[in-house]
This record gives structure tokens, C-alpha cells and sequence, in this order.
């Protein structure tokens, strides 16, 4: 992430490996980004693992690829707090195989990689089924979601509950046309799937998970969870966004009801109802005139909106 600040939010991850490992390209030197400060700073490590962090991180959130700029990677929110307060994650390199298990060595090798056109059929479907049910389409299913469906394609109930951000209730409400599509699009494109589905590193039901939960449903102020737990606030509502994305449903309006403007509640469910994304950031753009409206708050009002919406 630091190399993608390096570069100012503006390079394809290939240029970005390129850039980890120190490799001179045209490009690299026209624009004299050899001479900043992460270049070759990954060069003890090969191009494979750096596009598998790539990969992961843009999986689990920390990183942004915007297609309509020809998938430049930017960071996001959580990129950035990660960036200010980093902690441990666990990833996943990306699965390698030859065409054949005895294929000559100069055989180009497989990487398992976002499918851009399964992702544009996924999102045509994901509208289609958030206007059946009457919702914005990040309820249904969110764009990490579809992103990580676009890579493993999931053919069964159970696979659909390891894809990031998908519980087994959430697979047994949502799934079920989602993995009719990615099933016949795989036997029509005779697509190789990988070998076997990787478990998401960190439980649904991890510890802190099922505390935080039960601190929730006992309607135990937010603040004192934290304290609780070990954590900040910021780590503390990243976790509850990711319980409730996962597919849980959690009553957060004992504590929002004391720290929300009733009237800000009300802006912002109305925005995240007609709003084509759930980023807060954009929400905030929309409904703050005055500049007085916390990101968090929003966050807060958000994550609600998606328990009450999608679960």
C-alpha cells in the first residue's frame, strides 16, 4: 500500500510489482520512480507472492481497483486506517499450475485471477435481484463479495459460504441464482476451477466475533466493547461491519439512538436505500452541507441500514 501511495494511486498492479521487485522498466524510469523511496524494496521476493498480496488485498478491502481507469489500484478507507495503525492479516498466495502436471519448463504458468467479464455478469445479476426484492444492489451481495466470486466460482451452497463477506445463511438467501450463473458459465467457457476452495482465515465464529455479538445483544455501549476487547473504536466498528456483511444480523439503535441526530439517521437511510454503493465516504459527500457529520456516524448508520436491510 505504500507503494501504491509511492505512485500516487495511479498504476496497474503489474506496474506495481514491477516497481516492489525493482525492475527498470521504460515506464518506471521515463517517470524517475526508481529513484523513490520503496523501489525494490520487495526484490527478496518474487513477482508471484506480491500479486497474491495484491490479490488478497483488494479481496479483504484495503485496495480499490477502478475499471473504468483501466483497473488502477487506489486505497480505501480501510486501506488507509490500516495504513495508519497496521496489524497482522493472514493471505492466501495465489494457487499456481502448470497446463499439464509434466509440462515442458517454458510452459506458461496459471494464476487464478479476477474474471472480469463473470464480475460484469455477477453485478447485472446482483441488480436484477436487488430490484425483485425492492433494495439497493450492495445488499444483496456487496463488491468484495462478487470480486472474490469472480475468482474461485463457487458452484455449491457450501463453497458460496467461504466466498469474503458470506455466511452460510446469507449463501442460503442470496446464493442460489448466483451460483446457477457462475455454474453454467464455467461449463460454457470450460473453465477450470481451482482445485480447492481456500477457508476464509478468520472465522465467522472467531472469539472476539461471538463477544462482540453477545456484548451487542446485551445492548453493552460500544465504547466499553472496545475497552473490552483490546481494540479501538475504528477496529472495534471494522469488526461489526464485517459481522454484520458476513451475514449476522445485530440491533446497533440503543447506541445510535444516543450518539445519531435522529434527522442524520433518517438522511442517511434514505441515501443508502436509492444509492447505488455503500461507500460512507460518498454518503457523506451527499448529505453533509454543513461539514459537522462524522464519517463514523455514518458508518455506524450504515452498518444498521445493511443488518435491517440484508439479514
Amino acid at each position: 500500500m505504500q507503494a501504491v501511495q509511492d505512485l500516487d494511486e495511479n498504476s496497474q498492479i503489474k506496474h506495481l510489482v514491477d516497481y516492489l521487485n525493482g525492475i527498470r522498466t521504460q515506464q518506471i524510469i521515463a517517470l524517475k520512480q526508481d529513484v523513490l523511496p520503496n523501489f525494490g524494496k520487495g526484490k527478496e521476493e518474487n513477482s508471484h507472492l506480491w500479486n497474491s498480496i495484491y490479490r488478497q488485498a483488494l479481496l479483504q478491502g484495503f485496495l480499490i481497483k477502478d475499471i473504468e481507469e483501466y483497473g488502477i489500484i487506489k486505497i480505501s478507507d480501510t486501506g488507509r486506517a490500516f495504513l495508519k495503525a497496521p496489524y497482522s492479516v493472514m493471505m492466501a498466495l495465489n494457487h499456481q499450475y502448470s497446463e499439464e502436471e509434466n509440462a515442458d519448463e517454458g510452459a506458461e504458468e496459471k494464476t487464478v485471477a479476477l474474471d472480469e467479464t463473470l464480475l460484469a455478469m455477477l453485478k447485472d445479476l446482483r441488480k436484477s435481484v436487488a430490484k425483485q426484492m425492492g433494495v439497493p444492489p450492495f445488499v444483496v451481495f456487496q463488491d468484495i463479495s462478487l470480486n472474490d466470486m469472480a475468482t474461485a466460482y463457487p458452484i455449491t451452497i457450501d463453497e458460496m459460504a467461504n466466498i469474503i463477506g458470506v455466511s452460510k445463511g446469507k449463501a442460503l438467501k442470496y446464493a442460489p441464482k448466483f451460483i446457477d450463473l457462475i455454474e453454467k458459465y464455467v461449463e460454457e467457457n470450460d473453465i477450470d476451477r481451482p482445485s480447492e476452495f481456500v477457508t476464509k482465515q478468520v472465522a465467522n465464529k472467531s472469539r472476539m466475533k461471538v463477544s462482540i455479538i453477545q456484548s451487542v445483544d446485551k445492548k453493552i455501549p460500544l465504547p466499553e466493547i472496545a475497552r473490552s476487547s483490546n481494540v479501538t473504536m475504528q477496529e472495534l466498528l471494522s469488526e461489526i461491519e464485517s459481522i454484520v456483511s458476513s451475514g449476522t444480523k445485530l440491533n446497533l439503535s440503543y447506541y445510535i439512538g444516543d450518539v445519531v441526530d435522529e434527522e442524520l439517521q433518517e438522511e442517511v437511510y434514505d441515501y443508502f436505500m436509492n444509492a447505488e454503493t455503500d461507500d460512507p465516504e460518498l454518503a457523506i459527500k451527499e448529505i453533509d452541507y454543513d461539514g459537522e457529520v462524522s464519517l463514523d456516524d455514518v458508518r455506524l448508520v450504515r452498518v444498521q441500514f445493511l443488518s435491517d436491510m440484508a439479514n
